[in-house]
């Protein structure tokens, strides 16, 4: 039933990821949009997320925050969509999903800011430099067709976003390895289904 999963987003966020795999899950949803001005800090809201931020869902009573958790989560409960890794694949979707979670996202919204560490500030941070993880993240994604092996998996949502996202907005080089992998991941039904809910949805939520 859709009430057992409910989808917290606004369409202009992050929450199209979350969009996104829903779609490819083919699980049964209903959508609670939350408003910036509004909602989106308040209650009930804040009971769901504390943090004040979107997306987050609730699976039969569990709440579940963060894109990347989301995307592995809604891999391993809805099975039959054959998201999550089979054993071959295990390592290298988890590595490069929180990857892409943890030292890409710190690399680039510190390189948006400005923010460029010493040499001597890399070696604390998880990323090191923006140039390396940037040269990481194409080897990523040139190794194979997709980022766990030869088949698309909840990882590609996450790795497919940021990689999108990266070469709309100019938070990533466009190097050709980038641009061909997006093309790859962009071209499934899901994500076409998941951008066309979202952008009516922005249409209805906009001010008059």
């Amino acid at each position: 039933m859709a009430d057992d999963l409910v989808f917290y987003t606004n369409p202009q966020s992050r929450g199209r990821i979350v969009r996104w795999m829903l779609e490819e899950s083919g699980a049964q949803y209903r959508t609670e949009p939350v408003d910036y001005a509004s909602t989106m800090k308040a209650e009930p809201y804040l009971a769901i997320n504390p943090m004040g931020k979107v997306p987050a869902i609730v699976h039969r009573g569990k709440v579940v925050t963060e894109c990347a958790a989301i995307c592995a989560y809604l891999a391993d409960a809805f099975p039959d969509a054959g998201l999550a890794p089979t054993d071959a694949e295990r390592a290298d979707y988890y590595r490069w999903l929180f990857f892409a979670a943890g030292p890409l996202e710190q690399a680039i919204t510190n390189n948006h800011a400005k923010f460029v560490p010493s040499a001597e500030q890399g070696r604390m941070f998880g990323y090191g430099s923006y140039d390396l993880a940037v040269d990481t993240l194409e080897k990523a994604v040139s190794a194979h067709p997709y980022i766990a092996g030869d088949r698309f998996t909840a990882a590609d949502v996450y790795v497919g976003s940021a990689v999108g996202w990266g070469i709309m907005f100019g938070t990533l080089p466009k190097r050709s390895a980038f641009e061909a992998y997006y093309t790859r991941v962009s071209a499934r039904d899901g994500y076409r289904r998941g951008n066309q809910l979202d952008d009516a949805l922005a249409a209805e939520m906009a001010p008059a």
